[in-house]
């Protein structure tokens, strides 16, 4: 088994804020990560296929290929966003790192031409990341 990972970068902006909760609460619960206004991230994704590499090609995807699905299908949709509001995806769900890389996931698994999507990792910061194997 071959692990071929590609990475890519957004920034972001997202208000971690459960509306069924207290402002209190959620104050309590998020901190500062509760602004009403929101506030940014400079995220870094990593996204890793797994597979055999066939012999015709000695590839398990073609990087510029999976490069291309990742900006299509995510970069494009979240770069220079607001979460919250402006991601049709993320609508209702608490934006936090852990839920944005199982929505990622949704989103590219189905769409991988060749091998099968091993890893999300999302970097939220140089010291806070998360990273999802599917379920």
């Amino acid at each position: 088994m071959v692990y071929v990972t590609r990475k890519a970068h957004f920034a972001a902006a997202h208000r971690l804020y459960n509306p069924a909760w207290s402002d209190e609460q959620n104050t309590h619960v998020f901190g500062k990560c509760n602004n009403p206004h929101g506030h940014g991230h400079n995220y870094n994704i990593e996204v890793t296929v797994a597979g055999d590499p066939p012999r015709d090609t000695g590839m398990v995807i073609d990087l510029k290929q999976l490069a291309e699905i990742v900006d299509r299908e995510l970069i494009e949709l979240v770069d220079h966003k607001h979460l919250n509001l402006d991601v049709d995806f993320l609508k209702g769900v608490i934006p936090t790192a852990e839920n944005m890389a199982m929505a990622f996931w949704k989103i590219l698994a189905p769409r991988i031409p060749s091998g099968k999507l091993y890893s999300i990792k999302l970097y939220e910061s140089d010291n806070n990341l998360v990273e999802y194997r599917g379920e």
